[in-house]
């Protein structure tokens, strides 16, 4: 009689992978969070920020925050597809085969001749229209104090249409081939991004803005320093009422975020191209469970080129 009655109380209580499964999933839908927008240096002085460690006597950045509370939609309610290039200035990847296990993300090396190939043919294979990529950087981001890069919060687009063309000049195999691409070609700067976490993300994901609600007062350029004498231009982004913006709910690895931070179509009168600035930051959801695992991302920043006529969106598939 013990040994039935052991059994029976046994087999009555959920199994310890369902138990994980129960309190592993992230929070759905909807969320009203603080996003920190721009707010101006104290003396009216050019914004601009050091990407390293500034030289003696200057601050990180010279201008500040402006906290706003945004509701964030998330994506999953409205379906991917839903969001274009074109439109949005970003594009959600679902169910992607699995990276090489090659591939060491602690090994910049490794990323670079593992990693690279693998972005360059998504590229390819989901940007209409592209005929060629030129991946220029990546950045790895973690939640730990000792990590060189965390996560960004506070709004921004990664470049400019000035800072867009000094890379593509930077980035080309020749000056020739430079001002070939920048006069015959499309040209778009397209960061891909997916998170490293093996569960679903749920700490610090990622918040970004349609670029169709994005306002042109709403973006302020800004110096982008590095200590090597490059100096870049990122915008910061003030706030305005009528961004729209956006979450994914417990992405995972399988899936992608592209980020158009330019797209020269953009600039064309009659195109109807509204993408080319994806304003995006990471926040702090204030539904996160105090023991959640600690966001772990990379985000793969490229050059993509096609033809000028290749500017009318499809859906990126699910």
């Amino acid at each position: 009689m013990a040994t039935s009655a052991s059994t029976t109380i046994t087999t009555s209580k959920p199994q310890p992978s369902q138990v994980e499964m129960q309190t592993s999933q992230p929070p759905r839908g909807p969320v009203t969070a603080t996003l920190n927008f721009y707010a101006p240096p104290s003396d009216n002085s050019a914004p601009f920020n050091h990407v390293d460690t500034p030289p003696a006597g200057l601050p990180q950045r010279n201008f500040s925050d402006s906290p706003k509370q945004v509701t964030i939609s998330d994506v999953r309610d409205s379906g991917a597809s839903s969001f274009t290039l074109d439109n949005d200035a970003f594009a959600i990847l679902q169910d992607q085969s699995p990276s090489s296990s090659t591939i060491d993300f602690t090994s910049n090396s490794s990323i670079e001749e593992n990693y690279y190939p693998e972005i360059e043919s998504l590229l390819l294979k989901h940007v209409p229209g592209s005929k060629k990529v030129i991946i220029f950087d990546h950045t790895i981001r973690r939640q730990d104090p000792s990590a060189p890069r965390s996560p960004v919060q506070r709004v921004h687009i990664d470049q400019t249409a000035v800072s867009a063309a000094v890379r593509v000049r930077r980035h080309a195999s020749s000056e020739a081939e430079a001002e070939d691409l920048l006069a015959n070609t499309r040209y778009r700067i397209i960061n891909v991004w997916r998170t490293l976490n093996k569960n679903p993300l749920e700490s610090f994901p990622l918040a970004f803005a349609s670029s169709s609600t994005l306002s042109d007062d709403d973006i302020v350029p800004v110096q982008h320093r590095y200590n090597s004498g490059f100096v870049g231009q990122t915008a910061a982004i003030k706030y305005n009422p009528g961004q729209k913006w956006y979450y994914i709910s417990g992405i995972t690895s399988d899936e992608r975020i592209l980020l158009e931070c330019f797209d020269s179509d953009s600039l064309k009168e009659g195109l109807q191209v509204k993408g080319g600035r994806v304003a995006h930051t990471a926040f702090a959801d204030p539904r996160t469970r105090p023991d959640a695992e600690g966001r772990e991302s990379i985000e793969v920043r490229a050059l993509v080129f096609g033809p000028w006529d290749a500017h009318q969106d499809q859906p990126c598939g699910l």
